[in-house]
C-alpha cells in the first residue's frame, strides 16, 4: 500500500494549505508528530514551537497538549456561546479563505457575567517561505533557521472587563488568529461574533451616536423614559424591537448579563432569550403581562423584581407600579427578532419620588367604621387613636376581598397580619398612648373593612362568635324539596335568620366571590328571607340548632345565609352554603 505524506490530507485552499504545511514541516522535528490525532491537524498550529521533550521541559509539553486539545475553529458569520471554566483557558482559531488578502474583519465578544480577559494573537509568516514549505521542502535545518527569520507572534488585542467590545482589523492569508479567553473570577460563558463579510449588514442592531436614556418625568409611581430611535429600527422596523429591563440593583452591559443575573438569583428562564417574546416556559416565579401591544414579564427573584417590557418600536416609554422612594435601574436592548441578537443603550437610573404624607383618620372609641380601599392603588388607609385607657381592642371584621392590617403603638409595631373573617386585636399600654393602624388591600380588586377600637371590653358591640361559622348540611336528610341545615351557636342569647337564594352552577364562584360579609339581612330580598329565631346554650356541647328547608324545587342549587345578630345589632355572616335537591326521590 503506497504511503501518503501528511499533507496529501491537506485542502485545495493554497493559502490554508501553505499555512498548515509550515506547521506540519515543524511538527515532523517536535515529539507533537507522535501523540496528535489526523482529525485534529488544524489545531496543530498550537505545537509548532514546542520542541523534543526533555526532563526539564515535560511539564510545558503537557501543558501546551493540553491547550491544543482543548482548541477549535471559530465559526465566520455566527455567534458562538463559549463556556469558562475558572483559571482554565480557551483558544479558537480563524483563518481567511483563499484570496481575502488584507480583508477586513471584527470580533464582538459578550461577558455574560463576571469580566473576563481576552485577547487576539496573530502568527505571521512570509508568503516565500510559506511556498516552499508547500513545495516539500521539509529540510530539519533550513525549517528551522526559516522559521525564526520569518514567522512571529504578536498580540494586537487584549482587554479585560465584562463590556462588550469589538475589534475590527485587516486580515491576512498569511496569517493565523488565536483567540484566547480567560475567566479569574468563577465559571462563566461568553458570546462570540467573527464575521469577514462587512458589507451585508449587521448580526447586532445598531446603536444611535448618543446611546443614552434620558429621564424625561419621575412620579411617585412612574418614571417616563426616552432614547434616540436605533439606525436598524429605522431601516428594519419589523424585525426590531425596543425592550426595557427594570431592576433594584443595578444597569446591566448586555441581554445575556441581565438574564444570567435572573437565572443565578435561583429562577429558570425559557431556552431562548427572555426578551425575545417567547410567552411559553414561564416559571412559577414569572407573571406576563399583554397590554396594548406591549409584553411585559415580571420575574419574582430574592433580590426583588425584575421587570422586562417590550414596546415595539416606540422611543418613549412610562415605566407603571413602582414603589415610592425607590431607586431603580433601567436598561433599554434593541432586539433583531430575526437572529436574537441585541444591543444595549448606556443604561440609567431614577428614584422615585416619596409618597406624601397620608391623610390621617381619628378613630373614636367604641364607634365602629368600614373602611373601602382601592386595590389597584395599592394606598394605605391611616387611623389614630389616643388610647384613654392602659388596654384597648381593636377590632376588625373582614367585608370584601383580602386586607392586611399593621398597627404601631407610639412609632413601634405591635401587629402585622392579614385579617381573615373576624379577629379581636388586645393591646396594653400606658395613658394617651398613641396608635396609628395601617389597611391595605392585598389584592387588585377593591376589599373593604369594618374597624372598631374600644376601651370599654364588657360592653363589645360584635357578638359573641362560635368556634366554628360554618353550616353543615346533611346528605341523608336532603330530598326533592327540602334540605336540612346545622350550625353553632353561643351562650349569649342571640338571633339567628336563615335565608335561601336559587342559584346557577355557573354561579357559584362569582356569587360566592363577591358577598359581601359585613352587610346584614336589610341587603336581602324579602322573598329570600326563610325565618328568624333566637336560641343559646350555656353548654357549648349543646349549643347547636338545626333547620330543615321546605317547598323547595327538585334538582335545584340553592345558596343558604345564616346571619347571627348580637344585643348591639351588628350582624356577622356564616360561610354561605350551596347546596343540591335531590332530582328523584
Amino acid at each position: 500500500m503506497e504511503q501518503k505524506e501528511v499533507t496529501d490530507f491537506l485542502p485545495q485552499d493554497s493559502s490554508l494549505r501553505s499555512l498548515l504545511s509550515f506547521h506540519f514541516a515543524v511538527l515532523k522535528m517536535s515529539w507533537c508528530w507522535f501523540y496528535l490525532p489526523l482529525h485534529l491537524l488544524m489545531a496543530a498550529c498550537l505545537c509548532h514551537s514546542i520542541k523534543a521533550p526533555t526532563s526539564s521541559s515535560q511539564q510545558s509539553f503537557k501543558s501546551n497538549l493540553f491547550n491544543f486539545y482543548h482548541s477549535l475553529i471559530l465559526a465566520d458569520g455566527k455567534e458562538t456561546t463559549i463556556h469558562l471554566l475558572k483559571d482554565i483557558p480557551k483558544r479558537y482559531y480563524f483563518v481567511l479563505e483563499e484570496g481575502r488578502a488584507l480583508a477586513p474583519f471584527s470580533i464582538t465578544v459578550t461577558p455574560c457575567d463576571v469580566p473576563i480577559e481576552w485577547s487576539i494573537l496573530v502568527h505571521k509568516a512570509s508568503a516565500s517561505f510559506l511556498g516552499k514549505v508547500a513545495q516539500g521542502d521539509h529540510d530539519t535545518d533550513d525549517v528551522s533557521k526559516a522559521q525564526k527569520a520569518t514567522s512571529f507572534v504578536s498580540t494586537i488585542f487584549n482587554y479585560k472587563g465584562n463590556s462588550v467590545e469589538t475589534y475590527m482589523g485587516m486580515s491576512s492569508h498569511s496569517a493565523l488568529y488565536m483567540l484566547e479567553f480567560l475567566s479569574t473570577e468563577r465559571d462563566t460563558h461568553i458570546t462570540v461574533y467573527l464575521t469577514t463579510d462587512t458589507t451585508s449588514g449587521h448580526l447586532y442592531p445598531e446603536l444611535p451616536l448618543d446611546p443614552r436614556l434620558d429621564v424625561i418625568g419621575i412620579g411617585h409611581t412612574t418614571v417616563t423614559l426616552a432614547w434616540k430611535h436605533s439606525p436598524s429600527v429605522l431601516q428594519h422596523r419589523e424585525n426590531i424591537q425596543y425592550c426595557l429591563l427594570v431592576n433594584e440593583k443595578h444597569n446591566y452591559k448586555s441581554l445575556c448579563a441581565a438574564e444570567t443575573a435572573i437565572r443565578s438569583s435561583g429562577m429558570k428562564l425559557p431556552a431562548t432569550l427572555a426578551l425575545s417574546l417567547s410567552p411559553y416556559l414561564l416559571e412559577p416565579q414569572q407573571v406576563m403581562i399583554l397590554s396594548n401591544s406591549e409584553l411585559s414579564i415580571i420575574n419574582r427573584v430574592s433580590s426583588g423584581e425584575v421587570r422586562q417590557i417590550c414596546m415595539g418600536t416606540k422611543n418613549t416609554y412610562t415605566v407603571p407600579n413602582l414603589s415610592p422612594s425607590t431607586q431603580y435601574y433601567f436598561d433599554v436592548f434593541v432586539v433583531n427578532l430575526l437572529t436574537n441578537a441585541s444591543a444595549a443603550y448606556t443604561g440609567t437610573f431614577a428614584r422615585t419620588l416619596e409618597e406624601p404624607e397620608p391623610k390621617v383618620m381619628e378613630l373614636k372609641d367604641g364607634k365602629v367604621i368600614q373602611v373601602v380601599l382601592d386595590g389597584k392603588k395599592q394606598k394605605f388607609h391611616t387611623l389614630q387613636y389616643q388610647a384613654r385607657h392602659k388596654k384597648v381592642q381593636f377590632t376588625f371584621q373582614l367585608c370584601r376581598g383580602q386586607v392586611r392590617v399593621h398597627i404601631t403603638k407610639n412609632g413601634k409595631t405591635v401587629a402585622s397580619e392579614n385579617i381573615l373573617g373576624l379577629r379581636y386585636l388586645s393591646l396594653k399600654g400606658k395613658l394617651l398612648d398613641t396608635y396609628l393602624v395601617q389597611l391595605r388591600s392585598t389584592e387588585e380588586s377593591n376589599s373593604s373593612v369594618k374597624v372598631q377600637v374600644s376601651s370599654q371590653f364588657n360592653k363589645p358591640l360584635f357578638p359573641l362568635l362560635p368556634e366554628s361559622l360554618k353550616i353543615k348540611s346533611f346528605s341523608k336528610l336532603r330530598t326533592c324539596n327540602s334540605i336540612t341545615i346545622a350550625w353553632l351557636g353561643t351562650q349569649e342569647q342571640s338571633k339567628y335568620c336563615v335565608y335561601k337564594k336559587r342559584i346557577e352552577e355557573d354561579q357559584v364562584w362569582m356569587e360566592l366571590r363577591s358577598t359581601d360579609r359585613c352587610s346584614g339581612p336589610e341587603s336581602r330580598h324579602k322573598s329570600e328571607k326563610v325565618l328568624c329565631k333566637y336560641f343559646y346554650d350555656v353548654n357549648l356541647q349543646r349549643a347547636v340548632t338545626t333547620e330543615t328547608i321546605k317547598g323547595l324545587d327538585a334538582g335545584t342549587l340553592y345558596l343558604f345565609d345564616v346571619y347571627l345578630i348580637g344585643p348591639s345589632g351588628i350582624p356577622v355572616r356564616y360561610h354561605s352554603k350551596v347546596v343540591k335537591t335531590r332530582k328523584k326521590c
